[in-house]
């Protein structure tokens, strides 16, 4: 199954993160850290199928060692929230053999990232699965974020550009001194940068599969950006997955099974309605002749036919039975004429699109329920911590306190701006939420069972489809054997004796 998957995120020690920890989690390796004085061990790790680095051309050779890099990396950042390195997850291919992965992926950081001057320190995983499961091969890049100079020493993250005035001069805060603007002395982080990346991945995955003559794609972009008309998934993460692969059901994987089948229910009537429309454009241009035959009348030549082949008197009467359910939804609706059952198919889409849009709608306040609840723990379980600083009354104290915690006193600011973005009064209601999340369940089944009431006019739909088609088939062989098109044959005259 072939899939899109490419995510950045920063490996940084504001969040307790450590980058010879997460080299030494990817690789599979003992590292030491000299900047925490400690071992990092993840010899016992399963799934790690190989792992390397590749240097650009300025590098020293010496960051060949997975310990003697990370660790010079952690060297030249001194700041206690100092952002250390991009973490890149990117999934491989089911369709190529792992050999093929590992080349295309190698390629993709060579063509990429390493002719920018970034180091890439990445390693291929295929993590065992239970009996039945779909294998998730993919593979990790680490990036230090400060880039090299030309002669191999880390150089500056960003750059100071001065405000000038209109005569050229810099421009002075209350302070007296010099306004400026950080800049970055790269693009990689840029996110026109990223999409760029994503893009490039698909391109060449897509380029293998051409060369293995294989008919499937990937896409970076979103649904919405591919014109697709599909609700997405919530991000499952590894934890769930593996849960999930141990027959555990969980609130996220239920939920986007829930998504899935409603998507699959979308894109059935929405092939079906595509499909109509092709079948009547081409119907009316050979039925756009002076009168016409209308649709009953085709029906019933067609319903005619079969029950005149019919062996039974059953299968007469199943015949009868259809034609009267056809012609009774054709009478109903008021469809005489292709262009009925064309204004008929329109209104149908449109009822389609109605209902998608309520189910985005829907689903999209289901997912703020979601987080809000998630916000709700997350602010619960670091009030303590946020309540010790307000005992904090020295200024040297609070600093202190604040650096040792700067990770959870983030997280719960985070959470209390969400939450009070929702609760404007600044109470947390539950039950609330709850109960608006139980009536979005509910108004979506409804309107699922909408979508499958589409489904079965659909059916309906396309029996007509068919009826006429065959029955126009044999409307022109009838006039194909009428006597005047019948081919004239002379026979000659024969005396017999008796």
């Amino acid at each position: 199954m072939a899939l899109f998957h490419l995510t950045v995120t920063q490996t940084k020690r504001s969040a307790g993160q450590s980058a010879v920890a997460s080299a030494a989690y990817r690789s599979g390796e003992k590292l030491f850290s000299e900047y925490y004085g400690e071992y990092s061990d993840y010899t016992r790790k399963g799934g790690v199928i190989c792992s390397d680095i590749l240097l650009p051309p300025q590098a020293p050779q010496e960051y060949q060692d997975r310990q003697t890099l990370w660790n010079a990396v952690e060297k030249a950042e001194r700041g206690g929230n100092a952002q250390l390195a991009y973490s890149f997850d990117i999934a491989l291919q089911n369709e190529f053999s792992l050999e093929e992965n590992i080349a295309l992926a190698r390629q993709f950081l060579s063509e990429r990232f390493v002719s920018r001057g970034m180091i890439c320190d990445f390693a291929v995983h295929q993590p065992d699965r239970e009996k039945g499961g779909i294998p998730n091969p993919h593979f990790h890049v680490l990036c230090p974020i400060r880039p090299l100079d030309e002669s191999g020493k880390w150089g500056k993250k960003q750059r100071r550009v001065y405000r000038l005035d209109d005569d050229g001069n810099r421009i002075t805060g209350k302070d007296g001194k010099p306004l400026f603007d950080a800049v970055a002395t790269t693009d990689w982080g840029d996110p026109t940068t990223l999409e760029e990346w994503r893009k490039a991945w698909c391109d060449l995955c897509n380029a293998k599969f051409a060369e293995k003559g294989l008919d499937v794609r990937i896409d970076h972009r979103s649904y919405e950006r591919q014109g697709l008309d599909l609700l997405p998934t919530v991000h499952e993460g590894a934890t769930v997955r593996a849960m999930e692969k141990k027959g555990i059901r969980t609130e996220k994987g239920e939920f986007n099974r829930w998504i899935k089948a409603t998507n699959a229910v979308i894109r059935e009537v929405k092939n079906r309605i595509a499909a109509l429309f092709d079948w009547i454009r081409e119907a009316k241009a050979e039925l756009a002749k002076p009168q016409a035959p209308t649709l009953v009348s085709l029906l019933t030549v067609y319903y005619s036919q079969r029950s005149a082949g019919a062996y039974s008197q059953k299968g007469k009467t199943a015949n009868l039975k259809e034609f009267n359910e056809v012609f009774n939804y054709l009478q109903e609706h008021d469809i005489f004429t292709l262009d009925d059952l064309e204004a008929r198919t329109a209104a149908v889409s449109s009822t389609v699109d109605e209902l998608k849009k309520k189910l985005d709608a829907q689903t999209g306040r289901m997912k703020e329920i979601r987080q809000l609840y998630e916000y709700a723990d997350t602010y619960k379980s670091l009030k303590p911590v946020f309540d010790g600083l307000q005992k904090i009354k020295f200024a040297k104290s609070r600093e202190k306190y604040k650096a040792e915690h700067a990770a959870d006193l983030r997280l719960f600011y985070a959470a209390r701006r969400k939450l009070t973005e929702e609760f404007k009064d600044g109470v947390f209601d539950r039950k609330k939420l709850s109960a608006e999340y139980s009536r979005l369940e509910h108004t979506h089944s409804a309107d699922y069972a909408k979508f499958k009431d589409i489904r079965s006019e659909l059916q309906t739909l396309w029996r007509v489809r068919t009826n006429i088609d065959t029955a126009r088939r044999f409307d022109e062989r009838t006039k194909e054997q009428t006597p005047q098109n019948r081919p004239q044959t002379r026979h000659k005259k024969e005396d017999i004796s008796l």
